[in-house]
């Protein structure tokens, strides 16, 4: 079991040593595809692993599907300190991409009509210590877990995380985004190892990001940042295709920063602290939703 940015710290390491397009190429070649797939679990140490397990947070379900080109089944499970994560595994041979699959047998899950998902558990807690009223706000008078996530339930029984209520935000155009989405499909890109969708009140969402090792080392060079400018250009047009218009992100923001959790910018776990990253660009927000460009290099 591992956190996500693990897999795509993997998968960036692969890409340092063989560009996409050509990795793709030889996978399709029927030849030698099993000697390149064995060759690139090997090397990642991962040649001896029959299934392997990601928790903490959702991971791209492209990363998932390259994974599993490799040879590899890449399984999410999903469960929370208040009901001694007990509550959902993806299955052998049974995964999809995008789910945190199916709940265990003693285990029932429900959205509710708000869209968050409740949890019925034989593994939750007795309650919070010392604190009765967050106690009663987390469990419905039925005995559900409310866990702040919302989801979708498909006719498998398996879940799909879609985001955290409290993080969904307003546009100035009064309209709901929800940014766990949006960042998974921004950073299933070679260049990209973090992201943070963010606008609330402003005339649209945007995007910060954080490039991988390889690509942001390359970024010292300006030809360099011209090209990669040119790549998420592409990306972000491609991944906007793919949202309702009012989601859709004015711009990239690429920062020069570490992201790490010393600096309070990611968890121990190597989640984003969202508000730490809103507070600590938020007065550049005039000048980056004023420059009208859709990539924007910050700090370097």
């Amino acid at each position: 079991m591992s956190v996500p940015r693990l897999w795509t710290k993997f998968q960036a390491g692969v890409f340092l040593k063989m560009p996409p397009a050509k990795l793709n190429f030889l996978l399709r070649l029927p030849c030698i595809n099993l000697l390149i797939r064995k060759k690139i679990l090997r090397g990642l140490g991962l040649d001896s692993v029959r299934i392997a397990g990601s928790g903490s947070a959702p991971i791209p379900g492209d990363l998932i599907q390259w994974y599993k080109n490799l040879g590899l089944e890449l399984l999410e499970g999903y469960g929370m300190t208040e009901n001694f994560n007990y509550s959902h595994m993806s299955k052998e041979g049974m995964g999809k991409p995008g789910f945190v699959g199916q709940p265990y047998d003693d285990v029932t899950a429900r959205i509710a009509e708000d869209g968050e998902i409740q949890v019925l558990t034989p593994g939750l807690m007795m309650g919070y210590y010392k604190n009765p009223e967050a106690t009663e706000e987390c469990i419905t008078s039925d005995g559900y877990l409310r866990t702040g996530d919302r989801g979708e339930i498909d006719n498998e029984g398996r879940l799909k995380i879609t985001g955290r209520l409290k993080e969904i935000f307003k546009t100035a155009k009064g309209k709901y985004v929800a940014p766990a989405p949006i960042e998974n499909k921004i950073v299933n890109h070679p260049t990209v190892e973090l992201a943070c969708v963010g606008g609330s009140g402003q005339v649209a969402a945007h995007v910060i990001v954080q490039l991988s090792e390889g690509p942001k080392k390359k970024a010292q060079s300006r030809d360099e940042r011209d090209t990669i400018t040119i790549q998420l250009e592409k990306h972000l047009k491609a991944v906007n295709a793919t949202l309702d218009g009012h989601e859709a992100c004015q711009f990239i923001v690429v920062v020069k920063d570490d992201w790490l959790p010393e600096n309070g910018f990611l968890t121990p776990t190597q989640k984003i602290v969202r508000n730490k990253i809103e507070s600590g660009y938020a007065a550049n927000y005039d000048s980056w939703y004023g420059a009208k460009k859709a990539v924007i290099w910050h700090g370097w």
